[in-house]
């Protein structure tokens, strides 16, 4: 897939060290948001959204796992909830049931989803500073196909994945309530 220039991308272009994350992959979605909070902050709420809908789509997913084959990731027992302070930004490290690819403090932080055989699977921030404590920023996703079940999968999902990723986003960028 190409990257357009003059798009949101630009920003991501920037970062001459994500293009692998664009090269040769079969889909890639970028959606941006603004906020007034840091990048640990925005990416550990939305790694740690969990309303009962998404846990509902877990579950279907389940069961086109085992119609298509596809590999099985054990399930934690708890949904974690990340405190900014505990979002890994080293490589190969967790952060939830991602896998921390390459990050770089108030710039960027990419993840892979764990390894299957059907496709690879990335979800990226970049962070944005556009004026004085405000950030817009820009996550995305990008599919690699390694299987014929790989589109037959993604594009059943596609439309979920376009309501989830917005959903974290903006629990991501919700401010926190007073204390």
């Amino acid at each position: 897939m190409a990257l357009r220039a003059g798009s949101e991308m630009d920003v991501i272009n920037q970062y001459k060290e994500l293009g692998v994350y664009f090269q040769n992959m079969d889909y890639v979605d970028v959606k941006t948001i603004e906020n007034d909070v840091d990048l640990r902050t925005f990416i550990s709420r939305m790694l740690s959204y969990y309303p009962w809908w998404i846990i509902l789509l877990y579950r279907v997913r389940e069961i086109m796992v085992s119609v298509l084959g596809l590999v099985r990731h054990e399930k934690p027992e708890d949904l974690p909830s990340i405190k900014p302070e505990d979002l890994s930004f080293k490589p190969g490290e967790n952060a939830s049931f991602f896998i921390v690819c390459k990050a770089k403090e108030d710039e960027y932080w990419i993840a892979e989803s764990p390894e299957d055989k059907h496709l690879a699977a990335f979800i990226g921030v970049v962070a944005e500073k556009i004026n004085q404590g405000r950030t817009r920023y820009h996550v995305f996703t990008s599919v690699k196909y390694l299987h014929w079940t790989g589109p037959v999968y993604f594009n059943l999902i596609r439309p979920f994945h376009h309501i989830v990723v917005r959903s974290m986003m903006k629990a991501g960028a919700q401010k926190s309530p007073v204390a």
